[in-house]
């Protein structure tokens, strides 16, 4: 049964409250911009809480992973892991008084022209009520993680076996003893192959792309000297010392993408694969490196180099997509149609009649940290011409 319409009205409505939820609404509450945060889960950051894998750590160092205006605590180790993380993210809330609305699931966000304002209709899980939110501003904060996406790969319905998104993997031990394919070889789908490895799973890892694998010590530097010298020179050094220490990968089954890895970052969001003790048991023969799934037969699966070997469970660590498109009904200014900004960072965060995203720019939680930033200021630049 329906309960009644509830109508709110903010300056502004914020979508998501994931890391560039909470950034965006505490940079505006320290501008005393009245706001409101929607998130469709019961807490914030439910990626880190609810989705991601017990020993995951941030692979950056932590003055590149914080939120605007609150640094790390000093005592915090460089690399911050999943649970201090959350801590850190629980406490920025707090202290700028960012009070999400959990449970509220949008169901269309649009824009109405004669008011000049947005008007969001939330599902309110809790009372199964319909709820309105109506906004000067509307971000989207929903972020590029937003579902896992699994490709399709012929004759995957025949796999009885269990199948799994990396956001569902939470630990290696409940497969000790069992075949296990990793489908991905960046940050999670390495990692995972080393976690189930390290548990007394077999474990296998697909690397349908070429790679550059890196420490979290070369990235480091990398990301150091970034801002004293260019991309090229930066990465003809980091592929100095990764050469040096990994070798020939194509000795392993693993390829080096032509181009380095910060331009990469730079041009196309993907990020190199920070190396956590994986690439010794690929070495050792702990972990066998596999090319793209050709098809795949009951529990058999078949390989583009014509091998064919059976597994008990697949960990598709094959990314995200975007669901933006299917509630922002006026977006088409800001976003493609799949649902990522159309305009290239720098400008990627801002689209027409007050609407903005944060998040999106594959640039991480620096990234994020700038979009909140931009978006605050612009909006109180907006506000300060209207005499608002």
């Amino acid at each position: 049964t329906l309960v009644a319409k509830m109508k709110q009205e903010k300056m502004v409505v914020i979508v998501g409250a994931g890391p560039a939820g909470l950034a965006t609404s505490a940079c505006l509450n320290l501008l005393c911009i009245p706001n409101v945060v929607l998130e469709r889960e019961d807490c914030s950051a439910s990626l880190w809480k609810k989705r991601s894998y017990d020993r995951l750590k941030l692979h950056l160092a932590k003055q590149f992973c914080q939120l605007p205006d609150m640094p790390f605590p000093s005592d915090a180790p460089t690399f911050v892991a999943k649970n201090g993380f959350i801590e850190y993210l629980d406490n920025y809330a707090s202290h700028f008084s960012v009070d999400p609305l959990n449970n509220r699931v949008v169901e269309s966000a649009s824009f109405e022209e004669h008011t000049g304002k947005w008007l969001v209709i939330t599902r309110n899980m809790l009372s199964n009520g319909v709820e309105e939110y109506v906004g000067r501003f509307l971000v989207v904060a929903t972020g590029e993680n937003s579902e896992g996406y699994i490709p399709e790969i012929m004759g995957l319905d025949s796999f009885r076996g269990e199948i799994l998104h990396s956001n569902q993997y939470e630990s290696g031990k409940n497969f000790c003893g069992k075949d296990v394919l990793v489908v991905g070889c960046g940050n999670s789908g390495m990692e995972i192959g080393y976690d189930l490895s390290n548990w007394g799973a077999r474990a296998s890892i697909v690397a349908r792309n070429p790679v550059h694998v890196l420490t979290k010590e070369m990235v480091q530097l990398g990301m150091t000297l970034l801002k004293y010298i260019p991309v090229d020179f930066v990465d003809y050094i980091v592929l100095m010392l990764s050469k040096w220490n990994h070798g020939d990968l194509r000795e392993y089954g693993l390829r080096r993408p032509t181009k380095g890895p910060f331009y990469l970052k730079k041009e196309t969001g993907r990020s190199p694969t920070i190396d956590v003790g994986t690439m010794d048991k690929i070495k050792a023969g702990q972990i066998q490196v596999l090319p793209s799934i050709e098809k795949v037969t009951g529990g058999k699966f078949e390989f583009q180099n014509r091998k064919v070997n059976q597994f008990d469970v697949v960990v598709f660590a094959t990314g995200y997509k975007s669901t933006v498109r299917k509630w922002l009904k006026d977006g088409t200014s800001l976003f493609n149609e799949d649902g990522m900004p159309k305009k290239r960072t720098p400008d990627h965060w801002k689209g027409e009649n007050g609407l903005y995203c944060a998040g999106f720019a594959r640039g991480g939680l620096l990234g994020i940290s700038n979009d909140a930033k931009n978006i605050a200021g612009d909006i109180c630049k907006m506000l300060a011409e209207k005499g608002d």
